[in-house]
């Protein structure tokens, strides 16, 4: 049976740099990574707000029932196959995505304990957390370098979607997680403490 751990936070927190950061720290066999952002939906299925701008930071937003049956899925051995989600990206060309069973499996996304669905298939959870003006810098990078968004958009979207999301989904699990990492300069103490944790699963 697989060990689930479930990595939330807002975004710009790092919460997918911890993933990777910690799925380093273990062999393949040994760790399986999904992320929620394989899992959104269709851009013309998105809600879109009062200024016409799409806004990809709701629950809604995530596929859920089949986010939480890929994870039912590979808990019972089988292995999942997902085309990669590219945010309309015209510069990518979409790969196909496998997730493999392994013991422990690494879930992270922004509404990983939001959604009922899949809070409830956490074995343990993590909430990463970190101070607005580091939260947005690194959004303005990697929406400006991964996703070819204008300064003013991005912006505009952590002001009206980002951070309103985050107060109303995020942040109420924070007495809830099991534990709360603060990524304001590094995380690398937390990695070492959470491998130790999960190493000794196995």
């Amino acid at each position: 049976m697989s060990f689930i751990v479930g990595i939330a936070g807002g975004s710009g927190s790092g919460k997918t740099t911890f993933k990777r950061k910690l799925a380093e720290r273990f062999s393949e066999a040994e760790i399986c990574l999904i992320s929620q952002d394989d899992y959104y939906k269709p851009t013309d299925a998105q809600l879109i707000d009062s200024n016409g701008v799409t806004n990809y930071d709701m629950p809604t937003s995530i596929d859920e029932i089949a986010f939480a049956d890929a994870l039912s899925r590979l808990r019972r051995g089988e292995t999942i196959e997902r085309l990669e989600y590219t945010f309309g990206n015209p510069n990518i060309v979409p790969k196909t995505i496998v997730f493999r069973p392994a013991p422990i499996i690494l879930v992270e996304g922004l509404f990983v304990l939001h959604h009922e669905s899949v809070r409830k298939q956490l074995d343990f959870s993590i909430l990463v957390d970190a101070k607005d003006v580091f939260k947005v810098s690194r959004r303005i990078r990697r929406d400006a370098i991964e996703r070819g968004y204008e300064l003013a958009d991005v912006l505009y979207r952590y002001e009206n979607h980002v951070m309103p999301s985050y107060d109303r989904y995020i942040a109420p699990f924070s007495s809830e997680v099991d534990i709360i990492i603060n990524n304001n300069s590094n995380f690398e103490r937390a990695i070492d403490m959470t491998a130790a944790y999960l190493h000794s699963l196995l």
